[in-house]
């Protein structure tokens, strides 16, 4: 065998490893990315949720203000499980009267200065108050606000 031919079968057998190897490498890297990239099912939600539609109330007027102006707001109570929706039900007219009593204390320049977020945080510490003075269980995660109207 000459020099040329030893030398050509080396490189030869040098490149086709290499080869493989690379090869190799990319279909172990594309087979552990794709199980990592792969997000975890979502579980399914276990909240239960119960509205409390149109509660409207009237909003403090300045002095001089002829007309009345109105807010109504339907409300939307995250409960845990079913045994704490029913006990949320049959506390409605009670939290109707919370949110009525929260929401009477604002102005109409008050109120529309408000973002939604800032007056679900005040009805949620209305409701936490209540519950914290009457020391029972709070049978609600949160309190959203679903609907808004200021008039």
């Amino acid at each position: 065998m000459t020099k040329g031919k030893l030398i050509a079968i080396i490189a030869g057998a040098v490149l086709l490893t290499a080869g493989a190897a690379g090869g190799g490498f990319w279909w172990w890297q594309r087979g552990h990315s794709t199980e990592a990239k792969a997000p975890p099912p979502p579980k399914p939600s276990t909240f239960r949720y119960v509205s409390m539609d149109k509660v409207i109330v009237m909003l403090r007027s300045q002095a001089g203000d002829p007309l009345a102006h109105y807010m109504a707001v339907d409300v939307v109570f995250k409960a845990d499980d079913l045994v704490k929706e029913k006990a949320v039900k049959d506390q409605l007219p009670l939290l109707r009267s919370v949110t009525v009593k929260a929401l009477s204390e604002f102005t109409l320049e008050k109120a529309g200065a408000l973002t939604i977020e800032q007056l679900t945080t005040e009805v949620n510490a209305a409701y936490k108050a209540r519950y914290t003075a009457d020391s029972i269980e709070q049978p609600f995660a949160e309190a959203l606000i679903s609907k808004l109207i200021i008039e």
